[in-house]
């Protein structure tokens, strides 16, 4: 169990943790009908004159499991793939199941398809309940996850890794979320996936950061490899600003100023970035994957909390 706990790569579960909270406290905030004046004043986030009292906290702990074992499902299919291709023989980071020989690909492979499966039926449950299109999201979302560094050409390895990050842990998750909780749309969703989005590419750059020679050597072209090691630091340090920034805007679109709870979570990010920024490299970048990782949680409890607010 420790083995397998190992691989599901526990400081990566804030990615599949944060966007759930986060859509959940967006149709709780919209969860009742709105005085007149209210719906004038959000027109741009959406329409409060067909707001109902819909809010289903078991629809929300099913999403939450769809994407929790999604992720572990990704993290093991990634094990896997980069295994067998040899990617992971020489890392610096965690170890890794298959290409440390401590479990065999097959049964890697089956526990990533378990994973899967468990997460296509609890999303399944989720679409008969709310609506049977969202099936069509739930197969799109696990293809992007095995092929992400799966089949004959894995996307990953072409530098495409945080473009699926953004799209699935971020905007995905995050509407996703909250669309099938309240059963209908809030525009802010967009742009609060789109902030979640963010702060979880953090957690990708830095994997990658500290990965960029064994990449590199082993044939790996991720946008690490690609912009090389000073891009990707300006790239994980502008993309926290962005992340702070989009609150703010988040902050105006909604009128208040709670969600700029989350700042509680800054000193955290300027830890992280000083030590990225300094240069750090190998070893001691995985401080820095343990900083966003708790950075990321931080910031999205505190952000669905200024939410709810």
């Amino acid at each position: 169990m420790k083995l397998w706990l190992s691989g599901a790569r526990p400081r990566t579960l804030a990615a599949a943790v944060v966007p759930v909270f986060v859509g959940t406290c967006i149709s709780y905030r919209f969860r009742s009908a709105a005085p007149q004046g209210v719906a004038i004043q959000h027109k741009i986030v959406s329409s409060h004159s067909m707001r109902t009292d819909h809010f289903s906290i078991g629809i929300a702990l099913l999403a939450l499991a769809v994407s929790l074992f999604m992720q572990i499902g990704v993290n093991l299919a990634n094990d896997y793939s980069d295994g067998v291709r040899g990617t992971d023989s020489d890392r610096i980071g965690p170890t890794r199941l298959v290409a440390s020989g401590l479990k065999s690909a097959k049964s890697v492979k089956r526990a990533a398809f378990l994973c899967f499966g468990i997460s296509a039926l609890c999303g399944l449950v989720i679409s008969i309940i709310v609506a049977p299109w969202l099936i069509l999201i739930g197969i799109v979302s696990i293809l992007a996850g095995w092929f992400y560094t799966g089949g004959r050409n894995p996307y990953g390895y072409k530098g495409f890794g945080e473009v699926a990050v953004f799209v699935f842990f971020g905007l995905v998750a995050t509407i996703g979320t909250q669309f099938v909780v309240s059963r209908r749309f809030e525009a802010a969703s967009i742009l609060a996936g789109a902030i979640v989005g963010l702060c979880a590419i953090t957690l990708l750059e830095t994997n990658n950061l500290r990965d960029i020679v064994g990449d590199r050597s082993a044939g790996k072209l991720t946008l690490a490899v690609r912009i090389g090691d000073r891009g990707t630091r300006i790239i994980y340090i502008a993309t926290l600003v962005l992340c702070f920034l989009g609150v703010g805007v988040l902050g105006i679109v909604l009128g208040d100023w709670w969600l700029m709870a989350c700042i509680i979570s800054a000193p955290l990010a300027l830890k992280a970035s000083k030590i990225v920024y300094g240069g750090a490299t190998g070893p001691k970048l995985i401080q820095v994957l343990k900083l966003t990782s708790f950075m990321q949680i931080v910031f999205g409890v505190t952000l669905g909390i200024g939410i709810l607010l």
